[in-house]
């Protein structure tokens, strides 16, 4: 007998039926396990969200449910139609469009896994593949009725950050959480950091004699390695020896926090409803104003696609100024 081989489907001079029937099983016991072993770290934190998320939503209507991420059989009972429940109470909510979207995604996939080991029949499943996220088009429209304090929500128009206040963002005069807050806004603004690359950091992840920051870019699914700017190295230096020396995490902050003590830095110097991506939005306009080529931008940003850092290049009073010919 193999010393590699499930236990439950080791059988001396069974039948092949007998032992086929006892994989079909061990594959279907096994099939959650295997599912997470494929996923990355921030993908597992992702979906955790995103079911406990779901969770809420059932509490709310009154249904108490199960462990959706360890237990297929939580599955058993769900409906398309409460996805499209799901889908109105997140906008009711004020979740962007964005995250919406990947919530579907997420209970889709779970739902998927619970059709592949008999929890769901084929009907329900595919009537739940068969519910839609919210389209482009139809999200502008969403979007243009709702307020604009949405969580998750990324401004239509980026807050303009004037050169002059710079400075003052990077080197905020908060007291005790002046090295943390500058050490903050250096990477946004320095870096142009996602705030989702900003929570996952690590102290480690910082080398200062190297004068560099690797860090994980979830959008391209690669590591980055940025050479750190002055200000950036600057704050590092100052801040890093404050830190608690069992404390792993860079800034031990949620994505929320770092959103409200943005728009507080911002306030602070004169600047209203500032956000995490307006920061980013300033890093890369003024790189792709001083030159930058679009290649580069588009490494260093973290982009896909070089279509999305066509959006920072300003468009010139002239429109031939700067056009080479020979």
């Amino acid at each position: 007998m193999a010393e590699n081989t499930p236990a439950i489907i080791q059988r001396s001079g069974a039948a092949l039926s007998d032992v086929a029937a006892l994989a079909d099983e061990y594959a279907r016991a096994t099939r959650l396990e295997r599912y997470h072993e494929g996923l990355r770290d921030e993908t597992i934190r992702r979906q955790k969200t995103d079911l406990a998320t779901f969770t809420r939503f059932l509490h709310s209507i009154g249904v108490q449910a199960g462990d959706f991420y360890q237990d297929l059989n939580a599955w058993h009972g769900i409906s398309a139609g409460l996805l499209e429940a799901f889908i109105e109470w997140q906008k009711l909510q004020g979740y962007s469009i964005g995250t919406i979207n990947v919530r579907l995604a997420t209970i889709k996939a779970y739902c998927h896994l619970a059709y592949e080991v008999g929890i769901l029949d084929i009907d329900t499943h595919t009537h739940i593949q068969g519910v839609k996220g919210i389209q482009r088009k139809q999200a502008r429209n969403i979007d243009a009725r709702r307020p604009v304090s949405r969580v998750g929500y990324k401004k239509a128009q980026a807050v303009d950050i004037p050169l002059e206040m710079l400075y003052k963002l990077k080197h905020p005069d908060t007291g005790f959480l002046a090295r943390r807050d500058a050490l903050l806004m250096c990477l946004l603004l320095d870096h142009g950091l996602r705030v989702g690359e900003i929570v996952i950091l690590k102290r480690n992840q910082i080398a200062l004699r190297a004068r560099q920051i690797t860090f994980y870019r979830p959008k391209v699914d690669e590591p980055q390695t940025d050479r750190l700017t002055d200000d950036t190295l600057a704050a590092a230096r100052a801040y890093l020896p404050t830190l608690p020396a069992k404390q792993e995490s860079l800034f031990d902050l949620a994505i929320t926090s770092v959103q409200e003590r943005v728009r507080t830095l911002g306030e602070l110097v004169g600047i209203q409803g500032l956000s995490p991506h307006d920061c980013r939005h300033s890093w890369a306009t003024r790189a792709a104003s001083h030159g930058t080529p679009l290649d580069r931008l588009k490494q260093a940003g973290g982009w896909s696609n070089l279509q999305t850092p066509l959006r920072y290049i300003k468009a010139a009073a002239i429109a031939n100024e700067g056009v080479i010919l020979e």
